[in-house]
């Protein structure tokens, strides 16, 4: 369930400050989390307090201008052994900007720091800083330092890697949406030597990479920033263990923002939602399809949903005969329409690449779907860390035959991600490492500071459901939907009905009574007509 997915003394000193008190948290909390973890948690904390954090000039493998600052914490491998080994997380920063709007005029008052993860799990959130340059962010970047971070195992924070790049990358490959028997083997065998080279190229250590341990990464990175208390934004995955954070340390939380809701049942982790998603890609992918043929004088594809989606599988098995630039396969077109899937403003993009391929020109297509080599490595590192928090969170089947069943039975209603979804997840099912039980996420109104959950009605990465639980769960929490729309991550983004609750949150604390909903934001345009007639036509 990848988020399309950027998102810390000595161990016998137990007198901590504030700053680092055990937290209060509610039973199913303290009960499920082992000591040792919490003890160790508190240590940690009370080190990055002392040290705190010295922001210099990024290094250049990080990509960031000038304006952000770079700085690493240090964190416990195991939380059971705060003493033993340590790993460093990258850190980047840029201070609050105090700047008073022109129209407002007053001066504005800095509130702390704002850390964000954008999902995952294996995003990286060192680019959030840039952020406050956009406009949709500037009034927030006024009055909160913006602090992103790399997750344990992402990037250079003790990176972890499952898988030759190289292999990972390779293409083009297949993708049937109703694999056969013989291929069916083929990837349980590729899952099985995927889980074994985890711990091969990461070894025993990868067992350490866990949502539990996120949060408790999130309270040490809190300490050595010198904020009594935490304010954090998640997207997607970063809404679970920011969730699971707020259940451990919800006297350490200040303000919370969730945009789109992974649904924190712990039965539902993360098997059940797997399959969720996959039902809920195949609603979005149906939107997509009804966009496009909406605007069928621009795109040819079809005046209908159907007709849209006999164009897409045309060409799809023209790619697996023969692979559009000898790297653009049916594995490669699914992926790129995935994203359509999680984001429409890729609609307008994909929809004219297939339109031009269709006509003969594939080099749209080439551009928007064939892999990128210099970017294996990163994209190979993320999916080591998905596999391994995943796997690692909670149980999941490890008879192939139920994972059979229940993929073959989704994908005969919903095909278009079924079966990618599953592989992508089967490592799961011979993961040699100790699963855990998922933490029962819950606070109550007493415990906890009110919080903040955004979701889009019809987000096919995160479920809707998924947010109406974590409101359930999270006492005081108040719920803002974007109606009939389905792009995900929604802060910040297109929808000012939507940015004005999440300022006001952020900037007063203050949250509408109850639920509230805003109205879509604007379906992506097509191409103009200039450069609909200036797409090549096929002779």
């Amino acid at each position: 369930m990848r988020a399309a997915a950027a998102l810390y003394g000595t161990a016998g000193s137990l007198v901590l400050t504030a700053l680092v008190a055990a937290p209060t948290g509610s039973a199913s909390a303290a009960d499920t989390t082992p000591y040792p973890e919490t003890q160790g948690t508190q240590i940690a904390a009370q080190r990055a307090q002392a040290a705190g954090l010295r922001f210099a000039a990024c290094p250049k493998a990080e990509g960031l201008p000038p304006s952000v600052k770079c700085a690493t914490v240090t964190v416990p491998l195991d939380y059971a052994d705060p003493s033993g080994k340590q790993i460093r997380l990258t850190v980047s920063r840029t201070k609050a900007t105090e700047r008073a709007e022109p129209r407002r005029g007053k001066s504005v008052k800095r509130q702390g720091a704002l850390v964000f993860n954008p999902g995952g799990p294996g995003g990286s959130g060192m680019y959030f800083p840039m952020v406050g340059m956009l406009p949709e962010w500037k009034r927030i970047a006024a009055a909160y330092d913006l602090v992103g971070y790399a997750p344990r195992g992402v990037g250079r924070s003790a990176p972890i890697s499952c898988q030759d790049p190289k292999e990972f990358a390779k293409a083009p490959t297949q993708s049937p949406t109703h694999p056969d028997t013989a291929y069916k083997l083929e990837r349980v065998k590729q899952a099985k030597a995927y889980a074994e080279g985890c711990v091969k190229r990461s070894g025993k250590a990868v067992r350490h990479y866990t949502s539990l341990n996120n949060a408790r990464d999130l309270d040490v990175l809190r300490a050595a920033l010198g904020e009594k208390k935490l304010t954090f934004m998640g997207a997607s995955y970063g809404t679970y263990f920011g969730a699971v954070y707020a259940s451990l340390f919800p006297s350490h939380v200040r303000r919370m923002v969730f945009d789109s809701a992974v649904n924190p049942d712990p039965a539902q982790i993360w098997y059940r939602n797997n399959l969720d998603q996959s039902a809920a890609f195949e609603r979005r992918w149906a939107d997509f399809r009804a966009w496009v043929a909406k605007h069928d004088k621009t795109y040819h594809l079809g005046t209908t949903p159907e007709a849209v989606l006999r164009s897409y599988e045309k060409v799809r098995d023209q790619l697996a005969a023969k692979p559009a630039g000898g790297t653009v396969g049916p594995g490669q077109l699914q992926s790129a329409f995935l994203q359509a899937g999680y984001y429409d403003d890729y609609w307008p993009a994909r929809a004219s690449a297939l339109s031009a391929y269709v006509k003969g020109h594939p080099k749209q297509l080439i551009e928007q779907a064939a892999p990128e080599p210099k970017a294996a490595k990163e994209q190979e590192n993320g999916n080591a860390v998905y596999t391994a928090v995943e796997c690692n969170d909670a149980s999941w089947p490890t008879d192939f035959k139920t994972w059979n069943r229940d993929n073959s039975m989704l994908a005969r209603v919903a095909p278009f991600e079924t079966w990618d979804n599953a592989w992508m997840n089967l490592p799961c099912a011979y993961w040699p490492e100790t699963r855990r039980q998922p933490l029962d996420v819950r606070a109550t109104a007493d415990e906890l500071a009110p919080t903040l959950i955004l979701a889009a009605e019809r987000d096919a990465a995160t479920p809707y459901e998924g947010a109406l639980e974590l409101n359930r769960r999270l006492g005081g929490s108040v719920l803002v939907t974007e109606r009939d729309a389905g792009t995900h991550g929604i802060g910040a983004g297109p929808n000012k009905c939507v940015n004005g609750h999440m300022e006001a949150y952020l900037l007063e604390g203050r949250l509408p009574v109850g639920r509230a909903a805003c109205a879509p934001h604007k379906e992506p345009q097509p191409l103009s007509g200039a450069r609909a007639a200036a797409l090549p036509e096929k002779h």
